[in-house]
């Protein structure tokens, strides 16, 4: 039998497949669940910074109720005590006692302040790991790249310096230069770097003439942009790198650690397939790697990583250009 143990953000991992950051992580007993099945480790649900604010402008609204019948009022305002998104914490506290496997945050968020001290306040729950979701898009005419960058390298540096737990960063890849970025992140002491965060895009009801959104599974094919620079980065860099979307096969696990990725991250092959399925997906894992004679994972990790195959321009232009020319 194949041992399928890894680390990952220094953590001892049973397994390389993580449970994502999902809404499969909003209840114990699915978490409970993605442990009996194998999963390595799971990414908490984020925290976003729009909760934070909804509750504080209920708790506002709250404490108005009766002001303005007169002016004794304010003595008899309602017993509420606004936790800071104290109902989110609460619930990981009790995850953290309910299971065993690594637990790891999310975060996001867009001021800076806001980082920091729930960054604190998720540490605080007994979280092994923190992962950092700087899911914005950039609007503003008038923030450069640079800009863009400068802020995210300040929130991170924040954020590494207030807690003592490993921290990762969920990068967009839409960096004008990713490979940079990521080595600025490594600078600045982040354990990991999470590729890529997947970005959920508006759509416009012709019919209707409204703007609407809806929950789009990701797909096998959206792999290979994340498998592209992991195999990039993995020799390059002293980080972690997890592979995130379209993983939905123990092949596809195993492709992602061949480039060099520590772990896999799931989400959409689980609401497809039920949590259950990540036992599949070790097993057929672990029999592609008896059928090649790999006892461990560090047998193959990073094999075909740009350093390691024979041509690394493979994954820069080679592909590129071959398919084109091969075009009849």
């Amino acid at each position: 039998m194949s041992n399928l143990e890894t680390t990952y953000l220094g953590l001892k991992l049973k397994t390389p497949i993580i449970a994502a950051a999902s809404s499969i992580s909003s209840q114990i007993d699915r978490i409970q669940q993605a442990e009996k099945a194998g999963a390595g480790a799971l990414v908490i649900r984020s925290l976003f910074e729009e909760q934070i604010l909804q509750e504080a402008l209920k708790f506002e609204e709250d404490l108005a109720v009766g002001s303005e019948s007169f002016a004794e009022a304010l003595s008899y305002f309602p017993n509420i005590e606004f936790g800071d998104a104290g109902e989110h914490l609460m619930w990981i506290r009790k995850t953290r006692e309910a299971v065993d496997f690594p637990l790891i945050a999310s975060l996001n968020a867009y001021s800076p302040g806001t980082w920091v001290k729930y960054a604190h306040k998720l540490e605080e729950t007994g979280v092994d790991a923190l992962e950092l979701n700087p899911y914005a898009v950039a609007v503003n005419p008038k923030m450069s790249g640079a800009d863009i960058e400068k802020t995210l390298y300040d929130v991170v540096k924040a954020v590494v310096n207030e807690v003592k737990i490993p921290v990762s960063v969920k990068l967009s890849p839409y960096f004008t230069s990713l490979m940079n970025v990521a080595g600025e992140l490594e600078g600045l002491g982040v354990s990991g770097l999470v590729l890529f965060n997947r970005f959920l895009q508006p759509d416009i009801d012709a019919d209707k003439e409204t703007v609407t959104s809806k929950m789009t599974y990701s797909n096998p094919y959206e792999s290979l942009l994340p498998l592209r620079w992991v195999a990039l980065m993995s020799n390059t860099l002293r980080l972690d790198l997890a592979h995130n979307t379209g993983i939905h096969t123990g092949k596809d696990a195993a492709r992602a650690l061949l480039a060099g990725a520590s772990v896999v991250q799931v989400a959409s092959v689980l609401y497809r397939q039920g949590i259950p399925y990540l036992s599949t997906m070790l097993h057929d894992l672990e029999a592609w790697m008896e059928e090649r004679g790999y006892s461990k994972i560090e047998d193959f990790r990073g094999k075909l990583s740009a350093q390691e195959v024979d041509d690394p321009f493979t994954y820069e232009r080679a592909q590129y250009v071959n398919l084109l020319l091969d075009q009849k």
